[in-house]
């Protein structure tokens, strides 16, 4: 079985080394070492020195393994939060059957009936 190698555009490319040169410098301020850091995480040093350099390759079980060490665990939640792409995509896949039916009741009464379509809204 080949291996596939794993392409990273030059834009996520950048995005992964400021996240790992980030951890890195949490990791400073918090004046621990970075064999201080590994043996917390139960990892090795070699991980631990990829993960500041932002390597691919290392698992996102192991990026909170460091964010736990260092505090920065609740960091995890901010990802995929605010998916401004996915919200316009999802509202704009929302259409409407027509127009609320104005029905007189058996006492002369107006009365509203609504129908919508929510079959195209997708519940997360």
């Amino acid at each position: 079985m080949t291996k596939k190698k794993m392409l990273i555009l030059p834009k996520a490319r950048r995005l992964l080394d400021e996240m790992g040169e980030n951890i890195k410098l949490a990791r400073l301020r918090r004046k621990l070492s970075a064999e201080q850091v590994a043996e917390r995480a139960n990892m090795s040093r070699p991980t631990l020195s990829a993960i500041e350099k932002g390597k691919p390759t290392v698992s996102m079980g192991s990026y909170f393994l460091v964010l736990q060490v260092l505090g920065l665990e609740k960091d995890f939640l901010f990802l995929a939060k605010d998916d401004e792409l996915g919200r316009k995509l999802q509202d704009a896949s929302i259409s409407t059957n027509g127009r609320a039916q104005k029905q007189r009741d058996k006492n002369g009464t107006l009365s509203t009936n609504t129908t919508l379509s929510f079959s195209k809204i997708r519940m997360f």
